[in-house]
């Protein structure tokens, strides 16, 4: 071993630990400059020894805490070992020094270029909900520092795809259309999970955690990740069509609900011809309908949360055959805006849905959930989204459940 690398190896020791350490950190958030000086607090005999042997001089015992020039101590270490001290901090550390003012200007240059790709979105000019979601500082951040910056730009163009669409498609057909590969917008993959957390927004619902509540978001807006998933309640409704229409001819029969999948309703067509076909949120009305009414009950469909793809085109078939949909669903927020969403797409018109429906159930019931997330507007009843907003509670569809069912129990002696 010669000479110099005898000198670095010592500063490999752990009397040189600290001092350096603080003298990387100085140098790494200054862009490598030598200005300044760097302390170390109560410096052990050690430390001491081994800053007085570097520098030379010795250094009063017991004092607090121990300064010295970078300039000064980058020359002693090139006395030393003959290198700089940026040179030994590297080779005692094992890797480059990191130039963070740098780093911080990159980054803010890419967060600024994803900021401006965004803005040359036309969602851009149009949208709320898209400006929120492309202007959150920490997702931005984020990707920028994860190098996944290129999921954002196709992120963008998914949802400009979505937003300009009125039909459905296959959501591998949708990956392949914009990334060319048709996994890209798998379960769980990194711009899948971007893409929903901007719809969740759109429709003003928590961002989907779950496989089910994922496939459920990529439906509202047209979007197929499973047809066998995709999936209607259906109590009492009877339908023409070989296959599908038997059975729910047959169910109906005996008052027994009926899960009809999207599947189902590609492979067997069918027509429905129902003046009025009820809409509820919740299973447990069609559970208690089907309990208390059986066969008796009305046609009603349920939603189970957002409207499916399968709820959506079972929908239309009723408004085909000239019915009308009659549509409850929970008062929060996210309640209002598939309410809004039922109703303008299906011309449904609502049941029990205004404001002194919302004031009957927070009487009906001791306590209630907090209104939580941004608000939704109620065009049908404008009245009712500000009542909401100054009680500030949530009156689930169950609570209310002994007035739908009495509803439907007076529909069910109607000719």
């Amino acid at each position: 071993m010669t000479l110099e690398q005898r000198a670095i190896e010592r500063f490999h020791g752990p009397a040189y630990r600290r001092l350096l350490d603080r003298a990387r950190d100085r140098l790494e958030r200054r862009g490598g400059s030598l200005s300044g000086t760097i302390s170390l607090a109560d410096p052990t005999h050690d430390e001491r020894r081994a800053l007085d042997g570097l520098l030379g001089g010795a250094r009063r015992p017991g004092a607090g805490s121990t300064s010295v020039e970078l300039t000064r101590l980058d020359a002693a270490v090139r006395t030393s070992c003959g290198l700089s001290l940026a040179e030994l901090l590297e080779t005692v550390f094992g890797r480059p020094l990191s130039d963070r003012p740098a780093e911080k200007a990159a980054k803010e240059a890419a967060r600024a270029e994803l900021l401006r790709l965004a803005e040359e979105s036309p969602l851009y000019a149009s949208a709320d909900w898209f400006r929120d979601w492309a202007g959150a500082r920490g997702r931005l951040a984020r990707l920028v520092t994860r190098d996944d910056a290129h999921l954002f730009a196709d992120a963008v163009a998914v949802l400009e795809r979505l937003e300009s669409s009125t039909g459905t498609v296959e959501l591998t057909t949708l990956a392949d259309e914009v990334t060319g590969d048709t996994k890209a917008l798998g379960p769980r993959s990194p711009l899948s999970r971007l893409v929903l957390d901007a719809l969740a927004r759109r429709v003003r619902v928590p961002r989907p955690e779950t496989a089910e509540e994922c496939r459920r978001l990529w439906e509202v807006f047209g979007v197929s990740p499973d047809d066998l998933a995709s999936r209607v309640l259906v109590l009492n409704l009877p339908a023409e069509g070989a296959g599908l229409g038997e059975w729910l001819t047959g169910a109906a029969r005996y008052g027994t609900p009926f899960p009809v999948t999207l599947n189902q309703l590609r492979k067997h067509p069918v027509t429905a011809a129902r003046p009025v076909v009820y809409v509820c949120e919740n299973p447990t009305i069609v559970r208690r309908a089907a309990a208390e009414l059986g066969a008796a009950a009305p046609p009603l469909l349920c939603t189970e949360g957002l409207p499916s793809l399968a709820f959506h085109r079972l929908a239309s078939t009723v408004t085909t055959g000239g019915g009308t949909l009659r549509y409850h669903g929970d008062f929060d927020w996210p309640g209002l805006a598939i309410a809004h969403a039922v109703m303008r797409r299906h011309g449904a018109e609502p049941w029990r849905m205004s404001a002194a429906d919302y004031l009957a159930g927070v009487r009906g019931a001791d306590r209630h959930l907090p209104l939580k997330g941004r608000e939704s507007p109620s065009p049908w009843a404008p009245d009712l989204a500000t009542t909401m907003a100054g009680t500030g509670l949530v009156v689930s569809e169950e609570t209310v459940a002994d007035r739908l069912i009495a509803d439907l129990r007076s529909a069910s002696r109607t000719p």
